[in-house]
């Protein structure tokens, strides 16, 4: 049976990428984006499979409106996939106000106004696959990427909650978690208050930077449609062949630090 599948951020990057390997497979999408012109070639390929329309994901009334159309046009459901989302480089200390609520708006909360929306929907199915566009840095972090680290580390909070409380329900979680892709995010933007005292640290930190790690975009695609074909899909996916190594060492760290203070710790427990 066809699975209709719901897409934020799909104009372009990961987004358009697993949007036209879904509709080759025979799904029907629903494909959202700030500006969807970037998808008209596929609208007019795969006609009344594909639904396209704006939205701005940090706007919760218009999530809410998104959701409730696609299940009215569809008449189901059955994946969300959070996929808006746009970097931000820079000191903590160079942040601004702003800069870092915006960030969070798209990161964090757009995808939290979009789950909220569709989980009725999917708790009245009894079924349904909720989809997170993560990061290996919501798991571990890089220095200047501060708020982006930030808000992938609460969408890993959210998510992981979120699967033990859905389970029962029948809806999955899946929290993708790639390394760095050559893809439009990472010309994200930079903070714009620059504070000369990291300069030295930025230039040899952006000089040691391996761009001969990052993945192809479009390699992702036979993942994606493995993912969404699971009957039992897994919590934490990553993709690509930095994540597993990188994760594995920094754990191990982590894990020598806590039994290092092990005793602290437990004393303080006070019993």
């Amino acid at each position: 049976m066809s699975k209709t599948i719901l897409i934020t951020g799909a104009s372009k990057g990961f987004g358009r990428v697993w949007t036209e390997a879904f509709l080759q497979q025979g799904y029907q999408v629903a494909a959202s984006a700030r500006n969807v012109g970037p998808l008209n070639d596929l609208a007019s390929k795969y006609g009344d499979s594909l639904l396209t329309f704006s939205l701005d994901v940090n706007n919760r009334d218009a999530a809410f409106a998104a959701v409730k159309k696609v299940h009215q046009h569809f008449g189901k459901i059955d994946v969300l996939i959070n996929n808006a989302g746009y970097s931000l480089f820079g000191a903590v200390e160079e942040a601004s106000e702003q800069e870092a609520r915006n960030q969070f708006d798209t990161n964090f909360f757009g995808a939290l106004w979009m789950t909220q929306a569709v989980l009725p929907i999917m708790r009245q199915q009894k079924s349904g696959h909720i989809i997170q566009t993560s990061s290996i840095l919501g798991i571990i972090t890089l220095p200047f990427q501060s708020i982006y680290n930030a808000s992938k580390f609460a969408i890993e909070g959210l998510s992981e909650t979120l699967a033990s409380e859905v389970k029962e329900f029948g809806i999955n979680v899946t929290l993708l978690e790639p390394n760095g892709y050559d893809s439009d995010i990472w010309k994200g933007d930079f903070n714009s208050n620059n504070i000369p005292a990291y300069d030295a640290f930025k230039k040899s930190y952006s000089e040691s930077d391996s761009k001969g790690s990052f993945g192809i975009v479009e390699a992702t695609a036979e993942a994606l449609l493995k993912l969404v074909d699971s009957t039992n899909p897994p919590l934490r996916l990553f993709l690509g062949k930095v994540g597993l190594p990188a994760v594995k060492h920094h754990y191990g760290q982590r894990i020598a630090l806590w039994e290092e203070w092990a005793e602290v710790s437990e004393k303080a427990h006070g019993n």
